[in-house]
């Protein structure tokens, strides 16, 4: 079996399609590595990418698209809905085959620590990667966003794990870590009013007393005149989409509006859509081996 990881690096650019082409096409480049997805958000004015491959060159891929990413993305010009501190804002690693969470750990430092000091910029490690607890969430560490990380950087307790502790003013800062995989997972609402998306979103976050692995926050959709729910589910088997999804609905509902959509960004594993078909089919006796497609290809 092959040794693969997988990397998710997401980018301030969701709106020029050219310079999101030049930096996919330095993923695209490298041997033994799989382009996989990548979409574009205008509204958040970010990207994301997701691509997989052996680990030297997943590496290897990585550290060309955050390269292109400081050359061609001007954060000092950037606006969007979505928060962020970097051209490249965060990069991380999770295995998939034949290598280890602790594995793609030193591969994390390894690609921050070149980062750092190849392209001049500051990088935290995060999630699994994290140096001291308070660098776990990612929230925690980009707290502050972009304008906010010339003063944050001259604090102690923020000083880089890589890289100067003085703001790359064009590319910012990026944060580079392990994790397993999470669900980009964002529930439109029917109404313009952020007040209601940030209240549903502290409804179901986990740091405001909602599930314990999600992350949320609300979001405006101006060019559909809507507002959203946007998460990152962390732990889709202990925090299934369902139950999320169904908090979100009853709360909108509390405040007359309607749940008008929802989406996942990037990939997402069969497991967390077949748990949601299980759910509200309510199917008997149920198992993932009825699956026609996994049955072909196993």
């Amino acid at each position: 079996m092959a040794r693969l990881i997988q990397c998710v690096p997401n980018f301030s650019e969701g709106r020029n399609r050219e310079i999101v082409e030049k930096i996919v096409d330095e993923i695209r480049r490298v041997d033994k590595v799989k382009l996989l997805d990548y979409s574009m958000d205008k509204d958040h004015n970010r990207s994301v990418v997701t691509f997989v491959g052996e680990p030297e060159g997943v590496i290897e891929a990585a550290f060309n698209a955050a390269k292109a990413a400081s050359q061609l993305i001007d954060m000092r010009t950037h606006t969007g809905g979505h928060p962020r501190m970097g051209a490249t804002d965060v990069i991380p690693l999770i295995p998939i085959s034949d290598v280890s969470l602790e594995e793609c750990i030193d591969y994390s430092k390894d690609l921050a620590k070149r980062i750092g000091e190849e392209l001049n910029i500051p990088v935290f490690l995060y999630e699994k990667s994290a140096t001291s607890p308070n660098r776990e969430n990612l929230a925690d560490v980009r707290r502050g966003q972009y304008e906010g990380m010339k003063e944050k950087l001259q604090k102690e307790e923020w000083k880089p794990d890589y890289g100067p502790d003085i703001l790359n003013e064009r590319a910012g800062v990026t944060a580079v870590g392990a994790r397993m995989p999470l669900i980009a997972f964002n529930v439109n609402l029917g109404t313009d009013n952020i007040e209601i998306a940030k209240k549903i979103a502290n409804a179901v976050r986990a740091r405001t007393g909602g599930f314990t692995y999600c992350k949320a926050i609300g979001l405006e959709i101006k060019e559909r005149n809507i507002v959203q729910v946007s998460m990152n589910m962390v732990d889709y088997k202990k925090t299934p989409l369902f139950r999320v999804f169904d908090t979100i609905e009853r709360e909108a509902n509390r405040y007359g509006v309607n749940v008008i959509g929802s989406e996942i960004i990037g990939l997402v594993p069969m497991d967390a859509l077949i748990d949601v078909a299980d759910y509200y089919l309510r199917l008997e006796n149920f198992d993932i081996g009825q699956i026609l497609e996994k049955r072909i290809f196993e």
